[in-house]
């Protein structure tokens, strides 16, 4: 099997587009040299994984891919050997949302308690600031594969994401509304550490691009309360300044404006939306979003990858962030089948190596890369989420942003991928 960087072979997926978009971030604490790669027998002890996703609030739909993700890998994983001789485990907790944080806090409870080495989770990047301190402090690995906040690149040695930060994602999306003509563009963007972050990038990228932002921008004041019932005030103000296109960042409050914008007689396929709300919104009038579209950072599922998680979880309809799911729980395995034992730190600091920070050779199976491991070979992981290996802030250095276009009857359709790097 050949050598390749991940870049390369990015560049050559069907539908991908390349585009090299610039993040920066900040300098993560580097490991010493007593916590390189290797050594170790396993004790017998199982690699247990937990889960910290959302089962309920306003992320839900988030949740059964992610959990499906999960639990495919960790099916595969045990169908291909477990790890270091054993089978790994799973325990699935609900992470909740930002309103309601105690759910995610007694959930990362009951999960330490019951000494999990890795929580996936969670998707939402508040919650994840609400429980970062008291996983990573208890030297737990915490996995995210949706958490997309600049703010949390090198928050901590034991903290990971198979997401890439809002630096790519914002860029990609700003670059999207600049490149279809745009040149007033209004910003709806809730009061939420993950909406005001995102914004401020897709702000930066439009003035950058010559574009006028009417309304929302980060010194104007006028994001708007989560979870409001009304936003007919929010739809006036935005509308009176005469955008020719409206970004919306927000969650379950889209299904609320974007009826009112309607009414209010704004054409409403000039809509751009982000991860936390490009979804099918099937309650809506038939047509209301036709032509809108969103970005959702990953790679599109293949359909041989949409079957296999199908025989997991029959009812899916939407797949986003399966794949990164899926890779978080396979590249855990990977660091303690490298590192020969089943533990948080084993894992923390064979993370990297298993994603080919180091070079290795290609491999695109848990069961294929752990045969290579065997033969002594080093290894770079090529997950079914495209994301390239850790960088020194432990966030993928290279990503995919997959755009996506509204339907007649609200349904969303990828359309391209858009292919960037993060610079550390």
């Amino acid at each position: 099997m050949k050598r390749t960087t991940h870049a390369a072979r990015a560049a050559a997926l069907a539908g991908a587009v390349a585009l090299v978009l610039t993040a920066c971030s900040g300098d993560a604490d580097e490991s010493s040299d007593d916590d390189a790669a290797g050594g170790g027998e396993s004790d017998g002890s199982p690699l247990v994984i937990g889960s910290l996703l959302p089962v309920t609030g306003s992320l839900a739909f988030l949740g059964p891919p992610e959990i499906a993700g999960v639990d495919l890998a960790i099916e595969e994983i045990n169908e291909a050997g477990g790890v270091n001789g054993g089978d790994i485990e799973v325990v699935h907790g609900d992470s909740g949302d930002a309103e309601n944080l105690a759910v995610a806090i007694q959930t990362v409870d009951d999960l330490l308690s019951q000494s999990v080495h890795v929580i996936v989770g969670a998707a939402s990047s508040s919650v994840t600031y609400g429980v970062i301190d008291t996983v990573t402090e208890a030297e737990a690995v915490m996995f995210s594969p949706a958490n997309t906040s600049p703010g949390l690149s090198g928050y901590s040695d034991f903290y990971f994401r198979t997401a890439p930060p809002d630096s790519v994602q914002g860029n990609a999306l700003g670059n999207l509304v600049a490149g279809d003509g745009h040149e007033k563009v209004g910003i709806l963007v809730f009061n939420d550490d993950y909406g005001t972050g995102l914004r401020n990038v897709v702000e930066e990228t439009l003035v950058a691009e010559g574009v006028e932002v009417t309304y929302g921008g980060a010194d104007a004041n006028e994001e708007f309360a989560p979870k409001q019932n009304n936003y007919e005030a929010e739809v006036q103000a935005v509308m009176a300044t005469d955008p020719d296109a409206i970004v919306l960042i927000a969650f379950e409050e889209t299904a609320v404006i974007v009826p009112q914008l309607f009414q209010a007689g704004y054409d409403t396929s000039n809509l751009y939306f982000t991860d936390g709300n490009t979804a099918n919104y099937p309650d809506l009038d038939a047509g209301v979003l036709e032509g809108a579209k969103g970005t959702i950072p990953g790679a599109f599922p293949s359909d041989e990858f949409q079957e296999r998680l199908l025989g997991i979880d029959p009812d899916l309809t939407e797949y986003s962030y399966s794949a990164e799911s899926y890779d978080a729980v396979i590249l855990s395995a990977l660091a303690a089948q490298l590192g020969g034992t089943n533990d948080a730190a084993t894992v923390q600091a064979n993370l990297p190596a298993a994603s080919g920070a180091e070079g290795g050779t290609e491999c695109a199976t848990y069961a294929e890369c752990v045969e290579l491991i065997d033969d002594g070979e080093d290894i770079m992981y090529v997950g079914q989420s495209g994301v390239g290996p850790f960088n020194e802030d432990n966030d993928p250095s290279s990503a995919f942003i997959g755009i996506y276009e509204y339907d007649a009857e609200n349904a969303i359709t990828w359309t391209e991928a858009i292919f960037g790097e993060v610079a550390g």
